[in-house]
């Protein structure tokens, strides 16, 4: 169904013609000045312009040709403005397709389209750290969103998998125990089927043999070598290449599960190692691929560039490859298998030149056609309450899951202290409220700006916080439930100024969502329900709901409030968490 602002401007733009003017003129726009009227027309003043008289003149005879039943009030005052507000007869037929509309009417732009959403980011054998929230909360939200609007949107985790982090547990691994049969190039025969190590000493092997690479070339120089053969398919490396995935994905599952964050693909860096070869021969053909000091590189610096763009490095002077490499083969591997319109990428604002460099390089290949999208939406990174990076007491990286239950420890503290719900629904409603805290103070702010993460902010029940929206939510419940069945009561024309406040925020919906996909901003959505919750609470404290002694009334209020909650619960699932049944 049509936004309730192009209603409106297709009426105005009608009565601009009907005038005797040029109906581009009719544009409306939602007032800035919200004590004056609901919307306003500009479009006397530019019109006089060009038809050479005054303004008022225009907007006088603009407002004569408007149907006034669609109006409370539709007013031209000087020196030109035409200002509006909408009848309760008007709003309240939109919010009742809204209600009975799929989805409240948002037009299914996607339908049709396949788009992936790549994120997460997490790296195979080393634990999840707080670096890892932001790209993971944001993709799974940007994900859903798309999912709303219609798209085939496929989540791939793109794992580490491939990397020197490999290199280095390998060397590492074969100080330690030299007799495995995996550093013997002679053993034939078949690799043990338990791992040689556990998650807990995967996680103290790899940041040891980090550490002791930037202290020992010699170990730095054999890691790297042992990347190169795992790469090329050295068979006891693989073999210990797979230990590792088959221990560390698991792992990563019930974290990102603790997150509500859920992948449709659970692919790596490794995935795109077949399609490398073909890939790179290919670029070395068609020219695109040209030899530096030892290495393959792409150039893809533009004359209109205006700062430098360096060559997409392909392969290192060693022969290994690296991240453009293996992006450049993953965007092969996906154009083959799913042929997405577009490809979304969320990481740390500070890979903004690499996306920059493989964007400009799968472009001027075709390795994506040129009509395929690419956008790299790059975060700001979560600081500290002081504004410091966030670090451990010892200084070292917070542990992802070490902040997860942080968060569900306060929050449920405050459900214990404060008896919200029975004991046996503790746990259930903890975890339904700290991840709401966790995820709504994150989402809330702009992707690329940094943010301060404060626990007890984020956690409270008033103010622009997760728990607020859900408490807004789960009160609406309460107040359904008592009055009983209601879903097929239908929406009624506003009976005081705090309903028709109210009606007003639920005709954003679709708006704020669009914006939000076009901007790739989280942050829009957040930003409208707590708009919402404000005009729903105030309508409550307001007006008296279930006490309403007037049937009809009553009726009509508690239509109102069901289709806000159903609105809102529709956003927070995009938004990546749900309601509690009691707070």
């Amino acid at each position: 169904m049509k936004r309730i602002l192009d209603m409106i401007t297709e009426k105005m733009q009608a009565a601009f013609e009907a005038a005797g003017y040029d109906p581009s003129f009719g544009r409306v726009n939602v007032s800035n000045r919200p004590d004056l009227c609901e919307y306003q027309c500009n479009g006397a003043l530019a019109a006089a312009k060009q038809y050479k008289c005054a303004p008022i003149q225009i907007a006088n005879a603009v407002v004569a040709q408007l149907d006034r039943a669609d109006y409370d009030l539709a007013d031209a005052v000087m020196p030109g403005f035409i200002n509006l507000k909408l009848s309760g007869a008007f709003l309240a037929k939109y919010l009742e397709q809204m209600r009975t509309a799929p989805d409240f009417g948002v037009e299914k732009t996607g339908a049709g389209q396949t788009c992936v959403v790549d994120y997460g980011g997490a790296n195979v054998a080393k634990p999840l750290h707080i670096g890892h929230l932001r790209p993971a909360i944001i993709g799974e939200s940007l994900k859903r969103l798309y999912q709303f609007f219609g798209f085939n949107a496929i989540g791939d985790v793109h794992l580490g998998d491939w990397g020197l982090q490999m290199g280095l547990i390998i060397a590492e691994l074969q100080d330690r125990q030299p007799e495995l049969p995996y550093f013997d190039p002679n053993f034939t025969g078949e690799y043990p089927v338990d791992p040689p190590f556990t998650l807990s000493d995967l996680e103290e092997i790899y940041p040891a043999a980090s550490a002791r690479k930037k202290v020992d070339e010699e170990f730095a120089a054999r890691a790297h070598a042992a990347t190169f053969e795992l790469q090329q398919g050295r068979r006891g490396y693989r073999a210990i290449w797979q230990h590792i995935m088959n221990i560390s994905i698991p792992d990563l599952r019930r974290i990102y599960d603790r997150l509500d964050v859920h992948f449709e693909k659970w692919l790596g860096e490794s995935d795109a190692e077949p399609y490398i070869p073909a890939m790179i021969q290919r670029l070395k053909d068609e020219g695109y691929a040209v030899e530096s000091d030892g290495a393959l590189v792409f150039p893809v610096a533009e004359d209109t560039d205006k700062k430098e763009v360096p060559p997409c490095i392909l392969v290192k002077s060693d022969g290994a490859a690296i991240y453009a490499t293996t992006d450049l083969a993953t965007m092969v591997q996906r154009m083959r298998d799913w042929n997405p319109d577009k490809m979304l990428y969320v990481t740390d604002k500070r890979q903004n030149l690499h996306f920059e460099q493989i964007f400009r390089a799968a472009k001027k290949s075709g390795i994506v056609r040129p009509e395929t999208e690419l956008e790299h939406v790059g975060h700001g990174t979560m600081n500290g309450a002081d504004g410091k990076p966030f670090k451990t007491r010892d200084g070292g990286v917070l542990r992802l899951e070490t902040l997860i239950q942080d968060m569900t420890d306060f929050v449920r503290a405050k459900v214990v202290e404060n008896q919200i719900v029975e004991e046996s629904a503790v746990e259930e409603t903890t975890a339904k409220i700290a991840l709401a805290a966790l995820k709504y103070g994150d989402l809330s702010n702009q992707p690329t700006k940094d943010y301060n993460f404060d626990l007890e902010r984020f956690a409270a029940f008033e103010g622009n916080t997760g728990p607020y929206i859900l408490y807004t939510i789960v009160r609406i419940k309460s107040i359904l439930a008592k009055y009983g069945p209601w879903e097929h009561l239908p929406i009624q024309e506003p009976a005081n100024d705090f309903a028709k406040d109210l009606m007003l925020s639920v005709t954003k919906l679709a708006p704020t969502l669009e914006n939000a996909l076009k901007s790739s901003a989280p942050n829009l959505i957040c930003a409208y329900i707590f708009e919402l919750a404000g005009a729903v609470n105030k309508f409550y404290h307001e007006t008296r709901i279930l006490t309403e002694e007037d049937e009809t009334l009553k009726a009509g209020y508690i239509a109102l409030i069901g289709l806000a909650k159903n609105i809102l619960e529709t956003c927070i699932h995009i938004l990546g968490f749900e309601a509690p049944e009691k707070m």
